[in-house]
């Protein structure tokens, strides 16, 4: 039969260092590198196409960056005033930007050019975005109320919104239907227009809605994908409503403590990401809308962008920091991004040399055979840790010895503890130890007898010790040392647990004086 290894046991961790995988995840973004801007930075925005570039806006330049090395590769200021909302267009060859002059300007991302140059607003445009499924239009929105869609290449306004009353600062062209136009006012309501009839289909929030929140401008606004609902953010409360059911707000979250400023989603939208004024960045699960982890920065956050790789989250500040975090893709993705970077190059080869006679070798050799044929499955044999070698051995003191290591984890250790107590060998592996090969046991008592997760195990192996070498006490003056730490320790645990039952009592009496059903 053969020789099957050490299952090691998970032990639960203690409450306070435990961490769902969602955490988890989020966690992976580390390292963050700090660039300082001359000016508070009002927008970042990453590309779509590969490599994912992103442009922050700052001042009177955009800044074009590379995600690898945070290096700036492009910086762009012919502005006449301070640039806003650097926007990059889905396949990354062109850039749109608003100034507080009123002026939309298109650029062309590798030679800097002014290409376009929409004139038409009279006060500051904070929001320029390029719409996804018609890349030649381009949303406008300005401080003079209006909003417009712009035709790029004859730069005249397909339509111009007129129906809010107050300073437009967040709008978005619906990804599902090019026709839907998303805007956040500070009349503190939310519309949807349509650009074929010119009009407002529908309003969202508005001061009869908004009781609670009054006249809070709304800041923010994002459109979910499928184009059924609406994120949007006033002060410090997000609000998600439902198109479908005539714009009724469905969910009102408050988990900021200051005015949140930005909104954004990730990859597939199935999170919200939510940064504000107090610091703090949260991520919101959409299936439940609970918060599932937070971040903080060191400055109040005016923007915040994610990576469509969800490699990067980059967040502009007030003081004039850009904080980039960065996650390492485990190899699944890495390989599922690499296939992906393949086929399209494969692709642009095919239609690149679609008419110049060059083809790709299509001789490889394919794999023949009958298909009733088996083809037996070799394995490559797993190698044994040492600790498994010396019990398939049963050299059980060797194997004691071999988890006693600093490096080697305790749920290793008591694995192998538990495994011996399971032979019956553990009282042979303790066995003829003088004190030096007695000391490294003796230390693991002492460290973790108080330990939750593997304290019933010290507590048997400690009784096994003091019965086997309790006769040859008082001859190694490190050996009584470790025994008096040892004891002290389980004193304290003991007076600990006295004290957390008689917490308990008191806790019952009070909890049963107010509720006979409630006790521990």
């Amino acid at each position: 039969m053969e020789y099957q290894p050490l299952v090691l046991k998970t032990q639960p961790r203690p409450a306070a260092s435990k961490h769902n995988p969602e955490s988890r995840y989020w966690r992976q973004f580390k390292h963050p590198v700090f660039v300082k801007e001359y000016a508070p930075v009002t927008s970042v925005h990453f590309s779509p196409a590969k490599p994912h570039r992103y442009a922050v806006t700052a001042a009177t330049r955009v800044q074009i960056y590379a995600p690898r090395t945070q290096k700036v590769v492009k910086t762009i200021s012919r502005f006449k005033d301070v640039a806003r909302s650097g926007n990059i267009r889905g396949d990354g060859k062109l850039l749109a930007a608003g100034d507080d002059s009123g002026l939309v300007q298109v650029f062309d991302m590798n030679s800097r050019t002014i290409l376009r140059t929409l004139d038409s607003h009279k006060q500051p445009v904070h929001v320029t975005k390029f719409s996804a499924l018609t890349p030649t239009q381009v949303l406008s929105c300005s401080d003079d109320t209006t909003v417009k869609l712009w035709d790029v290449p004859s730069q005249t306004p397909i339509t111009t919104f007129t129906s809010h009353t107050d300073y437009v600062r967040t709008g978005q062209i619906s990804t599902s239907d090019p026709n839907l136009i998303l805007t956040g006012s500070y009349d503190a309501s939310i519309r949807l227009h349509d650009a074929r009839s010119g009009n407002c289909e529908m309003v969202m929030g508005g001061h009869d809605a908004q009781s609670t929140s009054g006249s809070v401008p709304v800041e923010q606004v994002l459109i979910f994908p499928s184009g059924t609902a609406v994120v949007s953010s006033a002060g410090p409360i997000i609000r998600v409503w439902d198109i479908v059911m005539g714009g009724r707000c469905t969910r009102a979250l408050s988990n900021h403590q200051k005015t949140i400023t930005s909104l954004t989603f990730n990859a597939d939208a199935s999170r919200v990401l939510t940064g504000g004024l107090d610091h703090l960045v949260k991520v919101y699960d959409v299936s439940t809308y609970k918060v599932v982890h937070t971040m903080r920065y060191p400055s109040p956050l005016l923007c915040l962008a994610i990576s469509p790789d969800e490699t990067h989250i980059a967040a502009g500040m007030a003081d004039g920091m850009l904080s980039v975090r960065y996650r390492q893709p485990n190899a699944s993705e890495q390989s599922m991004l690499n296939s992906n970077y393949l086929a399209t190059t494969s692709n642009f080869l095919d239609i690149s040399n679609a008419g110049s006679g060059i083809t790709r070798d299509k001789t490889r050799p394919r794999p023949t055979g009958d298909a009733n044929e088996f083809r037996v499955e070799s394995r490559r044999t797993k190698r044994l840790k040492d600790y498994d070698k010396l019990l398939k051995g049963f050299k059980y003191s060797a194997a004691l010895d071999a988890v006693l290591r600093k490096q080697v984890p305790p749920t290793t250790t008591f694995s192998l503890i538990q495994e011996l107590i399971h032979r019956d060998g553990l009282r042979s592996a303790l066995a003829g130890r003088d004190d030096v090969l007695l000391e490294p046991v003796l230390r693991l008592l002492v460290k973790y007898v108080a330990d939750p997760r593997f304290g019933q195990l010290v507590c048997d192996m400690a009784a096994l010790v003091i019965d086997m070498y309790g006769p040859v006490l008082g001859q190694s003056p490190l050996i009584d040392s470790l025994v008096l730490r040892l004891r002290k320790k389980i004193v304290a645990e003991l007076r600990f647990q006295q004290e957390l039952v008689k917490a308990k009592g008191a806790l019952n009496m009070v909890l049963a004086s107010t509720n006979p059903a409630a006790t521990f």
